[in-house]
């Protein structure tokens, strides 16, 4: 055990007139905040519009302040606030105790109210305290749990509803824990240290907005979320604590007042023209077929279907209604293919937790369409559909219910009945987020990829009914863990950089931050592996364009630009755990992006990635479809985002000067 160190985080507030415009301040700070963009940092040496109480001094140097305890005291801002977001980096040997506390409210005794959130070798946890006149501790209780759930609100306070179910469909989703390694092998991406590192400088980030207090010590998921019902402190500053023994230092403080929300003016590419399909969120991954046979291709979206070329006109699958962007989930994608040989094209409906539901296109009739359950429940958020065994027609690509990757095709004589899966990779503690198919190896066969690596399809896999054979696994980290788990959205393959190996690029948290592409290397003995050159970071790094946003769910490549390379086409799911604030900047803006393919021998790895914006306003999903729809060689995009339902007609006719750039939203 190492040597007692406490961190506090509470709810009272610190200001400091040395606070300036932070954007381009935390990144000469050390990247005070690299999961939002703060009103305000503290960057000076003067301590005024702060108020010291208790048994401690305190002084400023330079961006960091100093507190050498007595018995324990607090700097406490001058500056209320309610919902507030506030990060600090701190630094404190063995034996001491520090933290912050948050809305600290003033009480008839002269004394305070608010939230704290412990953090110490023996004690990670949030709490309700009262300090008297001269800041001592009167009364300390641990803040109750909100027990699981995704929401805003906590239930039990002033008439809160229910905690809403969790991705699984349980009080926080999903089961306790993921199953081991195959083979009992070291996995390639590690969890993060959740513990204090005393003696050393940590983070402390800590959100608090309506009843929920979430911390987060050093950017990991470690503490567990707290109730803070405003009877506990309403509205107040936030204070920096230090006590026990031992000098404490903090830096790279910054805050952000929760209550004000900034929306950009909605910004469409000249090189676009958007048709919004409707306003609702019905899906989260629209698909393109001709389902009614006229010679235009359609577009199905949740439970309706578009007739091209218009797409003004809807028709209905299945029976289905509005979902609430901030409270509830649907999830659901929608792929599309003639499952059932027919000669008509089918939808199959898919959902994360649940079964894939086929739904039999009645051969044009108006009426809605036969629904039947092909697979066993999907332990992943979004699914491919591929020809991945290169018999011609395209599989159902997913993690079935033992966290097994497998592909699932329909028996010919029953399409309608449970599909025949077939074994891609062994059972593991493989990531829900994060799937790509392509040649690797260049042996002329498609393999899998996953955050967690990839793996080689042999050159003697059966493709009967029936074969459970696993495909040789390479372990290699296209992801990383966080506060957030590892894996992005749909992986691309390709050689990016033109020395006639495929590449990979890919988002490498769907509910945080990261876009990289992983430049292939192969030694003198054939051996392969990959070098990662990053796109994007977060908030404290030097990203491609200027340009940085978080939750990269949805993604896919294609050749938009018509240059000939393909492109990576992403955006942020808005809102992608709901209206909290679980994940890193989840009130950004929904921006939809081309990261245009550019080869450059001056650039790490030979190429480059040019972002280039083409909406603000609406984002991803966690499926992009591109397709040309009107046979002018410049394919379309079309999303479906809790914003409705869009198709982005390519107006890119010529293809950009590789030095064209443009800037973020």
């Amino acid at each position: 055990m190492r040597g007692l160190c406490c961190f506090a985080v509470a709810i009272l507030v610190f200001v400091s007139s040395a606070h300036r415009d932070v954007r381009g301040d935390l990144r000469a700070g050390g990247g005070a905040s690299k999961n939002f963009v703060p009103d305000s940092t503290f960057a000076g040496s003067s301590l005024t519009g702060w108020r010291a109480i208790g048994e401690a001094t305190w002084r400023a140097d330079d961006g960091e302040i100093v507190a050498t305890p007595k018995s324990g005291g607090w700097l406490m801002l001058d500056r209320p606030y309610e919902d507030v977001a506030v990060v600090v980096s701190f630094r404190c040997a063995a034996g001491c105790m520090t933290g912050v506390l948050l809305r600290a409210e003033q009480t008839a005794d002269g004394g305070s109210k608010g939230i704290f959130v412990s953090i110490s070798d023996q004690d990670l946890g949030s709490y309700r305290i009262a300090l008297d006149s001269r800041g001592n501790q009167t009364s300390r209780e641990r803040l109750r749990s909100p027990g699981g759930g995704q929401l805003r609100v906590a239930p039990g306070a002033d008439g809160a509803p229910a905690a809403a179910a969790g991705r699984g469909g349980a009080p926080g989703g999903g089961p306790p824990g993921p199953p081991p390694m195959p083979g009992g092998m070291p996995s390639p991406i590690p969890r993060p240290d959740t513990t204090l590192r005393t003696g050393d400088w940590n983070t402390i980030e800590v959100v608090l907005d309506a009843n929920i207090v979430r911390a987060f010590l050093n950017d990991t998921a470690g503490i567990r979320d707290g109730v803070a019902d405003p009877a506990y402190g309403a509205f107040g500053p936030f204070a920096l604590y230090a006590g026990g023994s031992g000098e404490v230092r903090f830096r790279n403080i910054a805050f952000k007042d929760l209550h004000t929300r900034v929306a950009q003016p909605e910004k469409v590419s000249d090189r676009f023209r958007i048709q919004r399909l409707n306003e609702f969120y019905y899906s989260w991954g629209p698909a393109v077929a001709d389902f009614n046979r006229d010679g235009s291709l359609d577009i199905v979206s949740g439970p309706y279907y578009y007739l091209g070329p218009s797409y003004t006109e809807a028709r209905q699958i299945y029976v289905g209604g509005t979902i609430d962007p901030g409270s509830q989930y649907f999830n659901g994608l929608q792929y599309a293919y003639d499952f059932t040989g027919d000669g008509w094209p089918d939808v199959l409906n898919a959902i994360f937790q649940r079964p894939a539901v086929l739904y039999v296109n009645p051969k044009g009739a108006s009426r809605r369409w036969e629904a039947h359950t092909v697979t066993d429940t999907m332990t992943c958020e979004f699914m491919l559909l591929k020809d991945i065994d290169g018999d011609g027609t395209p599989e159902f690509i997913f993690k079935d219910s033992e966290n097994k990757f497998v592909f699932a095709k329909p028996d010919p004589a029953n399409p309608t009945g449970m599909w025949t899966k077939h074994a891609i990779s062994e059972r593991g503690p493989w990531a829900n987020h994060g799937m790509g198919v392509g040649d690797i190896n260049g042996d002329g066969r498609v393999d899998f990829l996953n955050a967690y690596g990839w793996w080689e399809q042999p050159a003697d896999r059966q493709s009967t009914n029936g074969d459970r054979r696993s495909w040789p696994y390479h372990p290699f980290a296209f992801g990383r863990w966080s506060r957030s788990s590892p894996g992005g959205a749909e992986m691309a393959v390709y050689d990016v950089n033109g020395d006639g190996l495929n590449d990979v690029v890919t988002s490498l948290q769907a509910h945080g931050w990261g876009l990289s592409w992983f430049e292939q290397k192969k030694g003198p003995g054939g051996e392969r592996s990959f070098v990662e050159h990053q796109i994007m970071g977060d908030f404290s790094t030097e990203n491609a364009g200027g340009v940085t946003f978080s939750q990269l769910h949805g993604a896919t490549s294609a050749d938009v630009d018509g240059d000939g390379l393909p492109d990576f086409i992403t955006g942020k799911r808005f809102w992608s755990h709901l209206d909290t604030f679980i994940d890193p900047d989840p009130q950004g803006a929904p921006v939809l992006y081309v990261y245009r393919t550019v080869r450059n021998a001056k650039a790490p790895g030979g190429a480059e990635f040019v972002p280039e914006l083409i909406h603000n306003r609406s984002g991803v999903g966690s499926h992009v479809a591109v397709v040309d729809l009107n046979n002018d060689k410049a394919p379309e995009i079309i999303t479906g985002t809790k914003n409705g339902t869009f198709i982005f007609w390519n107006n890119w006719k010529t293809p950009p000067s590789p030095k064209a750039r443009r800037g973020p939203p």
